[in-house]
């Protein structure tokens, strides 16, 4: 499968530990206000996000975590592309609970934490 985003972490908000240690991280691009910045990993994007949504099975790679993609939002492809947003919950869920959010398989959220540092690349596909 091809690659349809590729981003580096250029910053972690204060409190992005705290979330992914409940299994939520949530992708802002660079210039995000300071109040989302705070609890945001944010990124700068190499290239563009493929127009083409990630189906059910895609992977999602944080570093050397990686997790399958279980369900996903109607919007939230849409907002990756226009703004670099997005909210992937870690539960293995089918079912996601808000629109612009990317469930995927649950993985160690301690392996999570470490990895979420600046530099660090985030692909999904």
């Amino acid at each position: 499968m091809s690659v349809l985003l590729k981003t580096r972490v250029t910053a972690v908000g204060p409190e992005v530990a705290d979330l992914a240690e409940g299994g939520v991280v949530i992708l802002f691009a660079d210039g995000a206000p300071p109040e989302l910045a705070e609890v945001s990993i944010l990124h700068a994007v190499e290239g563009q996000p493929s127009d083409e949504t990630p189906p059910v099975g895609a992977a999602i790679h944080i570093g050397d975590v990686s997790a399958s993609i279980t369900g996903i939002g109607d919007y939230a492809w849409q907002k990756v592309k226009d703004i670099g947003h997005v909210v992937i919950t870690f539960n293995g869920s089918d079912q996601v609970e808000r629109p612009g959010e990317i469930c995927a398989s649950e993985i160690d959220t301690a392996e999570l934490v470490s990895a979420l540092k600046v530099g660090t690349t985030i692909t999904i596909g």
